[in-house]
């Protein structure tokens, strides 16, 4: 073999490696993008799971409210395969968010349980619907957790604002008036502020009445410095008033007196 011969067969040998190489990453690669959208899939495939869940709880909750004669089998049992799923295979995602999905479910399956009992013996139900309806509320935030802050704990959310949740719902389908009784997308915010989630604006502690009928007392009025009200220039201050009245008195009494001498 020639010199020649031996680098144009040593220069296409490593050719072919490189090629080789390449195209061994390149599957790499597409297995790890196959594996990443499959994740991204499953977890999507939660929340869709959960949203319609709620969806037709809330409307068999609205149902069994309407007509308090309807049997326990306006109650459809709850599946969670893609939770399932999440939870058996390797697929990275925040693992306490699942945990809580899981305990949402539980609550949901648990309300549910005890609602069929009720209409299946023939008791009032109003009971066990405003069981019910709080596991629909309680779900109803978890999912908007799980959702828009993948998850996170409500005090590590940041600040958010009550009209971006309400947003959020609308989108979803969960209307104002979906649970008899009550204002469902209201219930939603304060439930989630009540679960540390900073939400603005903060709830009104005076109704506007009230606000405009309180006292003010001046005196109490400690903006100026050392904790005294400034007093405003265009007030004489009180103190040179009284010391002007004191010192007309006792002009005026010596006067007098100057006047009972002379007589």
């Amino acid at each position: 073999m020639s010199e020649s011969d031996f680098y144009t067969f040593f220069t296409g040998g490593l050719g072919l490696l490189i090629a080789a190489a390449l195209l061994i990453a390149w599957q790499f690669w597409r297995l790890r993008e196959d594996e990443r959208e499959g994740a991204l899939s499953a977890l999507q495939g939660v929340s869709h799971e959960l949203r319609i869940n709620l969806q037709r709880m809330v409307n068999e909750i609205a149902q069994i409210a309407a007509n308090h004669e309807a049997g326990p089998d306006a109650l459809l049992p709850i599946r969670h395969p893609q939770l399932d799923g999440v939870n058996s295979t390797l697929i990275r995602a925040n693992r306490n968010a699942i945990a809580v999905l899981g305990a949402t479910y539980q609550e949901l399956e648990a309300r549910k349980m005890s609602l069929r009992a009720t209409l299946a013996q023939g008791r009032d139900p109003s009971t066990s619907l405003d069981d019910a309806m709080d596991a629909v509320i309680n779900g109803i935030a978890t999912l908007y957790m799980w959702e828009v802050h993948d998850g996170a704990r409500p005090s590590d959310a940041g600040v958010v604002r009550s009209w971006h949740v309400r947003s959020w719902m609308k989108g979803h389908g969960f209307s104002q008036g979906a649970l008899p009784g009550m204002y469902l997308r209201d219930e939603v915010v304060e439930r989630l502020r009540t679960y540390g989630l900073n939400l603005t604006p903060q709830p009104l502690t005076h109704t506007a009445h009230e606000y405009y009928n309180m006292q003010y007392d001046r005196h109490a009025d400690t903006r100026g410095p050392l904790g005294k009200r400034k007093p405003s220039k265009d007030e004489p201050d009180a103190d040179i008033e009284e010391e002007d009245d004191e010192e007309l008195a006792a002009a005026n009494g010596d006067a007098a007196t100057s006047e009972a001498e002379l007589h």
